[in-house]
C-alpha cells in the first residue's frame, strides 16, 4: 500500500464547534490537539509504505490512535469504536462528525509495519521532540531509570514440551511451505505423534517413559534436520525461521554421542536464562527479579523527574529477560547521549550500580549515577578479624590505600 494524499491540516469546522460546546471546561484530547497539533505526519512513516499500490489510511492518524489506545488501555476493537463514536477523538484526529472510521484490523497491520520497518521508536521520539520544543524537558536535569517485566505472549513449556512442540511447529511450517516434499520424506508415525499440540497432560507420567520420549523427539528432530540439509534442490529450506529455531533448540538440548542422541544434563546446558523457551517467540527468555519470575522480556524505562517539569519518559530499552540491569545501563546512556537527553543526575536501584558504572557514567557522559551500592561480597567482609575494605583509607589522587 502507498501513502495517501495530503491530509486535512485543521479540525473540521463542525467538529470543532460541537466539541467546544460539548466540553466547555476543556478535554485532554482537545487540549492536546490545540497545543501540540497533530503530533505526527505521514512522512514520518514513509519507509513503511510502498510508492505504488492502493492508498493506505493516514499513518499519522493510526499512530495517534495507537498512542491514545495505549493511554486508555483499549483493545483494537474498542479503539476503532472510539474513533467512530467519540467526539474528542474525532477532534484530535481532524475527522468530520460523520466519519465512520476504519476496521479495527488496521491497527494491528499498522503496528506490524512499524516493527517491520524498525519505526516503533518514532512514536516516542516525535512526541519528545515536541515536548522539548515547548520547554517541558530540562537539559541535564534529573532522570530515573528502572526495569520491569514484560510477560511473553506464549505458554510456559517444560523441556519435554519445548522440544516436542518445537519439532511440531517446524513440521507444520514445512507442511505449508513444501507439502509434497514433506509428505514423501517423513514417516507415517510422525503424523500421529506430532498431529496434536504437545501438552504435558498427554505425556507419560513415569520418568523413564518421559526420558525415552524425549530421546525419540531428539532423534526425530535430528532426522528432519538431516533431510533438510540434504534437500539439494531446495537449499533455502535451511533458512526457514522455524527450521533455524529447531536447529538452535536441538543444540541447546541435545548432543550426539556414539551414534545416539543424548539429552544434555543440567551441567552441560548453557546458562538457565539463555535458552529458547518457545518456538513461537524464540526471543523470550526466563527472567527473575526479587521474588517474581517470568518468561518474556525486560523493559527499562527512563523518566525525567525534575519537580518543576512534567515527568516524561525519555528512553525505553527492551532487553532479554535474563539480562542484568547494569549491562543495559551502557546502552541506555549511549542512546540518551545520541538524542541529546543526557541527565545531570540519574537515579537507579542497586541492580544498575557498580564502581565501573559510576566511573563510566561520570567520565563518558558527565552523569552523576546515584543509587544504593551492594554490600561488600568479599570473604574478608564476611570473616571476623579479616582486613576488609572498610579498614582502608584510599587516596584517589595519589592512587594509594592505607590500612
Amino acid at each position: 500500500m502507498s501513502l495517501p494524499q495530503p491530509f486535512l491540516t485543521s479540525v473540521p469546522m463542525q467538529t470543532a464547534l460541537i466539541a467546544r460546546a460539548a466540553f466547555p471546561n476543556g478535554n485532554i484530547y482537545l487540549q492536546m490537539r490545540d497545543v501540540l497539533g497533530t503530533i505526527y505526519e505521514d512522512d514520518l512513516f514513509a519507509a513503511a509504505y510502498s510508492q505504488e499500490g492502493q492508498p493506505a489510511l493516514h499513518p499519522w492518524q493510526l499512530a495517534l490512535v495507537t498512542v491514545m489506545q495505549f493511554a486508555e488501555n483499549l483493545t483494537d476493537r474498542q479503539a476503532a469504536d472510539a474513533v467512530r463514536a467519540r467526539l474528542d477523538w474525532k477532534y484530535a484526529l481532524n475527522l468530520e462528525i460523520t466519519d465512520v472510521g476504519f476496521h479495527y484490523s488496521a491497527l494491528c497491520e499498522f503496528r506490524a509495519r512499524l516493527l517491520q520497518g524498525n519505526l516503533e521508536q518514532v512514536l516516542l521520539e516525535r512526541l519528545l521532540t515536541l515536548c522539548a520544543d515547548h520547554g517541558w524537558l530540562k537539559q541535564r536535569g534529573r532522570q530515573r531509570t528502572d526495569s520491569t517485566h514484560v510477560v511473553g505472549a506464549v505458554k510456559a513449556l517444560n523441556i519435554i514440551e519445548l522440544v516436542g512442540e518445537t519439532l511440531r511447529h517446524a513440521l507444520n511450517v514445512l507442511a505449508v511451505v513444501v507439502p509434497d516434499w514433506l509428505r514423501t520424506q517423513v514417516p507415517i508415525a510422525w503424523f500421529e505423534r506430532y498431529g496434536e499440540r504437545i501438552e504435558d497432560y498427554r505425556l507419560p507420567k513415569e520418568q523413564a517413559a518421559r526420558d525415552a520420549l524425549s530421546v525419540t523427539y531428539g532423534e526425530d528432530g535430528l532426522r528432519l534436520l538431516d533431510l533438510i540439509d540434504h534437500a539439494d534442490t531446495m537449499p533455502w529450506l535451511t533458512e526457514v525461521p522455524a527450521v533455524q529455531t529447531l536447529r538452535q533448540v536441538w543444540k541447546q538440548q541435545y548432543r550426539y554421542h556414539d551414534g545416539q542422541v543424548v539429552r544434555l544434563t543440567p551441567n552441560e546446558m548453557i546458562a538457565t536464562g539463555d535458552w529458547i523457551r518457545s518456538p513461537y517467540d524464540p526471543e523470550v527468555r526466563y527472567g527473575k527479579k526479587r521474588d517474581f519470575d517470568w518468561i518474556g522480556y525486560k523493559v527499562h524505562l527512563t523518566e525525567a523527574c525534575d519537580e518543576e517539569y512534567p515527568h516524561l519518559i525519555t528512553q525505553v530499552h527492551t532487553a532479554p529477560a535474563m539480562e542484568q540491569d547494569h549491562h543495559a545501563l551502557l546502552t541506555i546512556q549511549a542512546d540518551l547521549a545520541a538524542k541529546d537527553r543526557v541527565p545531570g543526575q540519574q537515579l537507579v536501584d542497586a541492580g544498575y550500580v557498580s564502581a565501573k558504572r559510576i566511573v563510566h557514567s561520570r567520565v563518558v557522559h558527565g552523569i552523576d549515577l546515584l543509587g544504593p551500592v551492594h554490600i561488600d561480597p568479599s570473604w574478608q567482609a564476611r570473616t571476623p578479624g579479616a582486613l576488609d575494605v572498610s579498614l582502608f583509607t584510599i587516596d584517589w589522587h595519589s592512587q594509594h590505600a592505607l590500612c
